[in-house]
């Protein structure tokens, strides 16, 4: 058989991948050489996976990536593909060559992720009304910290740097840190003064708009 050494070292690539992989990931190898197109398989592990034996064909995507292997010579690396039955595989397709660069060959790697993409699926879910509303809250190993991160939430809930805010946006972004308790920690008024450019007789004529507006809601 014409090129029998490469596809002798292929098929041991297959038990190989398999070995390390486990039964999760099918392993198949396609001889290209014949005219056949419909039984191109020669080695195969897992075929449970696809359901596919020895003397199966290639997929159609095999076949296209084949037709695209004689023009570019490049491999199909981790793109997904989906099996009769549903289930979702990170594919590679890999092109043995002979000595001139033709493709003689198709080893090709499927790994069945249908249960990681559940579990992914599962928990973006499950974490989604938290992540898509808010962002984390940070934890604070002290007071000062705190504080900062509280100013910070209220400069990003506003959507500009303190230098840049109206009176409306600073009584807002000051609504916002009192109903933070950010006011509860000592010595926080003048901290918010600096950091908002405004005086102490200031933050309190601010403060008392800001529980106004905040009654009448």
């Amino acid at each position: 058989m014409k090129h029998a050494t490469q596809f002798d070292f292929a098929r041991r690539i297959v038990k190989a991948l398999a070995a390390q992989f486990g039964d999760t990931c099918e392993i198949v190898l396609h001889d290209l050489t014949g005219e056949d197109r419909a039984h191109t398989i020669i080695a195969i592990e897992n075929g449970h996976i696809s359901g596919r034996r020895i003397g199966d064909g290639p997929s159609k995507i095999a076949l296209e990536a084949f037709q695209d292997a004689e023009e570019t010579h490049s491999d199909k690396l981790a793109y997904l593909t989906k099996t009769r039955d549903g289930k979702i595989l990170k594919s590679s397709t890999v092109f043995l060559r002979d000595d001139k660069g033709k493709p003689i060959g198709i080893l090709g790697i499927n790994s069945d992720i249908t249960l990681t993409v559940a579990i992914e699926n599962a928990i973006h879910s499950y974490n989604a009304s938290l992540l898509d509303s808010r962002e984390p809250e940070p934890i604070s190993t002290n007071v000062a910290d705190l504080l900062d991160s509280l100013i910070n939430q209220s400069i990003r809930m506003v959507g500009k740097p303190a230098s840049l805010m109206d009176k409306s946006e600073k009584i807002r972004a000051i609504r916002y840190l009192n109903d933070s308790g950010a006011f509860l920690i000592t010595k926080s008024g003048p901290k918010v003064c600096q950091i908002f450019g405004i005086s102490k007789y200031t933050l309190y004529s601010y403060l008392d708009e800001a529980k106004q507006s905040s009654d009448n809601l």
